[in-house]
């Protein structure tokens, strides 16, 4: 059976290769190194192939740094908003507090927006001043 694309199988007529009456048989020694070259070929542009594709991977194109960049600043937001609860409520935040420095220390991708990186550097000047208040309240007590 031979599929040719979208019609769908077909039975090719075409002749088949004759089978040794003796079972298996090696091929000759000349025959099989074109053979055994095309295959060592054929490895290597495998593994050239899955190293073009591992570094398309981990190339970053604008959207993914966009989308990176407003992950983070919603990120720090929702520690900045936990960290506020949290005083409210009179505990500590102790936990909020380390979040927040966590979230504040990953890497901060730079967008081609000057308003996004704008923003963006406004909520890290604000988890940046929360926390030297919180320092401060430490060291006071």
């Amino acid at each position: 059976m031979k599929v040719t694309g979208p019609s769908g199988p077909s039975s090719s007529s075409g002749a088949r290769p004759a089978r040794a009456s003796g079972g298996f048989s090696v091929p000759s020694t000349a025959a099989s190194a074109p053979a055994g070259a095309a295959a060592a070929s054929g490895g290597v542009s495998g593994v050239a192939g899955v190293s073009a594709l591992m570094a398309l991977q981990g190339v970053d194109d604008a959207t993914e740094r966009r989308r990176r960049a407003i992950r983070r600043g919603g990120g720090l937001l929702d520690r900045l908003d936990e960290l506020k609860l949290a005083l409210l409520a009179g505990e500590a935040g102790e936990g909020a507090l380390d979040r927040l420095s966590r979230s504040l220390r990953e890497e901060c991708p730079v967008d081609a927006n000057p308003a996004l990186n704008s923003l963006l550097g406004q909520i890290d000047l604000r988890a940046a001043v929360e926390l030297a208040k919180a320092d401060i309240r430490r060291t006071a007590t």
